[in-house]
């Protein structure tokens, strides 16, 4: 399985080429970057060139860009209101797609091939308007995310309309498994229907897992074996899917610890899929 490093774990700070090159260091392959404007700003042509320029110079590849949720620098904090593409409100759904479109303008130049997204927000449920909602905003996307070579990859979160079985029903009914994928998140799963159900319900579909650990009672985004997953039978029968998927290590930056130490945690936590 492809070790990628999420730099959710460097959420606290500018993404420069420094934390890069500790991704490298720490074994991964490549990088999913987090699209969050504090962190990265995809707005900014001449910050994401000079990434880009580091990119074409060194073996690290960008596997996978995180979707922003929020178009502000302080994460909702400041009182803006989240990117939600199922939102009653229309102008919010458009809105919410318009910052994700900035965010994947940044692959023209830094050469992702998977976009992670989020399908609304913690108290969404489930309706036939929801899977309308969602439907236009994957073809919508995806429309605008194929000239640039990505690949829209939808996660599973904690509401109803994101379980794997309503994941799955999404993307069957509007026909929609030939160009959007499935990046299934561990920990959320372990929250919710557990690992050996959703990697079983999506099957094939999934393309990437974000990895982390929790106690199954708060998304806590730990190191793995640092909570109550099962991580050898998750592992078993993740590598027993027809392509096994990216593992793609998202541990909270809050827990991370310092830099220093950060490459050994790291190696550890890759080796579970060697």
């Amino acid at each position: 399985m492809r070790r990628v490093l999420s730099t959710h774990i460097f959420l606290k700070h500018r993404l420069h080429p420094g934390l890069l090159e500790l991704a490298a260091r720490s074994g991964a392959q490549a990088v999913e970057i987090f699209a969050a404007r504090q962190h990265f700003d995809y707005t900014d042509h001449e910050y994401v060139s000079e990434l880009a320029e580091w990119f074409r110079s060194n073996p690290l590849e960008p596997f996978s860009m995180h979707a922003p949720l929020y178009a502000d620098r302080e994460m909702g904090r400041g009182g803006s209101p989240g990117l939600n593409v199922l939102h009653p409100e229309k102008a919010r759904r458009i809105d919410a797609m318009d910052e994700i479109k900035r965010a994947l303008e940044a692959a023209e130049q830094i050469h992702f091939k998977n976009l992670i997204m989020h399908l609304g927000e913690r108290d969404d449920g489930w309706s036939p308007r929801t899977i309308e909602y969602a439907q236009t905003a994957l073809e919508h996307l995806s429309a605008f995310a194929h000239p640039l070579g990505v690949r829209l990859l939808i996660e599973n979160l904690l509401n109803e309309a994101t379980t794997p079985a309503h994941l799955a029903t999404i993307l069957e009914s509007g026909h929609l498994d030939n160009i959007v994928g499935v990046c299934l998140d561990l920990g959320h799963a372990h929250l919710t229907v557990g690992t050996a159900e959703a990697i079983a319900t999506l099957g094939k579909r999934i393309v990437s897992v974000h990895v982390h650990d929790n106690h199954a009672t708060k998304d806590e985004h730990l190191w793995p074996g640092d909570g109550t997953i099962d991580w050898t039978a998750t592992v078993q029968a993740l590598k027993a899917l027809p392509a096994p998927p990216a593992a793609v290590l998202e541990i909270s930056g809050t827990v991370a610890g310092p830099h220093a130490e950060l490459p050994p945690r790291i190696e550890q936590a890759f080796a579970r899929f060697d």
